[in-house]
């Protein structure tokens, strides 16, 4: 599904990913854990055209895609959820949902995925024609997920959702990115919430300092001593 190739991005002269290489496959759902400052939602934010690489590739699909303008990577099957979720807080939840369904493909079945992605959170049923800034972090985070799932992507990017919510509120959440994944979508997973995220993820690499010093099955990961004190924070 996603394979990048010695990827490296800079900011600058101040590089913050080196030479990082990995692959998703098709229904998967890679974690990728590290401490702050890693480079995690850099190099999310380059799977999703944000950034424009440094050197090396990237492939979706047997596509190379690394030169193409971020409204492409859209197009090519590809939908962020961004740390901070950065909706149309003046806009409703309704025109927040139907920005994300801009596509053509995607327009086409709107009224389809609407239904959807209500039935995964049901409680924005009845915040569809209010403001999405008068709604809580929670259901903001609900609408940020729900707007890019109208896209109808195959790989989902999502950065840091659990980022500010409560307790209560987090474990719904990562029950949702399951059902998520469940349907067969793709999923790359950026988090802090390092045991939730382990719990739900079939893959997971660490970051650290830009570059990937670790990569397996969570449970595999977990064992390792080492990697549990200095990049897990457990």
């Amino acid at each position: 599904m996603l394979e990048l190739r010695q990827l490296s991005i800079a900011y600058g002269q101040a590089r913050a990913v080196w030479d990082v290489s990995l692959h998703v496959a098709p229904g998967e759902l890679l974690c990728i854990v590290g401490p702050n400052g890693a480079g995690k939602t850099t190099l999310v934010n380059a799977i999703a055209g944000i950034h424009r690489p440094l050197s090396g590739s990237i492939a979706m699909e047997g596509r190379d895609i690394t030169t193409l303008a971020p409204h492409r990577f859209c197009e090519a099957g590809i939908a962020l959820v961004p740390e901070g979720r950065r909706l149309f807080t003046g806009m409703t939840v309704a025109e927040n949902l139907d920005v994300g369904s801009f596509l053509p493909a995607a327009k086409a079945k709107r009224g389809e995925t609407l239904q959807e992605v209500l039935a995964l959170f049901p409680a924005l049923k009845e915040k569809l024609p209010s403001p999405a800034g008068e709604l809580s972090g929670g259901q903001q985070q609900m609408v940020a997920i729900a707007r890019a799932l109208m896209a109808r992507p195959r790989l989902l990017l999502l950065d840091e959702p659990s980022l500010g919510l409560s307790p209560l509120v987090v474990n719904a959440m990562f029950e949702a990115i399951q059902r998520i994944s469940e349907r067969g979508i793709t999923i790359v997973l950026v988090e802090q919430n390092v045991s939730m995220a382990m719990r739900i993820a079939h893959r997971a690499c660490v970051l650290e300092l830009g570059r990937i010093v670790a990569e397996g099955e969570p449970d595999e990961l977990m064992k390792r001593p080492e990697i549990r004190q200095a990049y897990l924070g457990i």
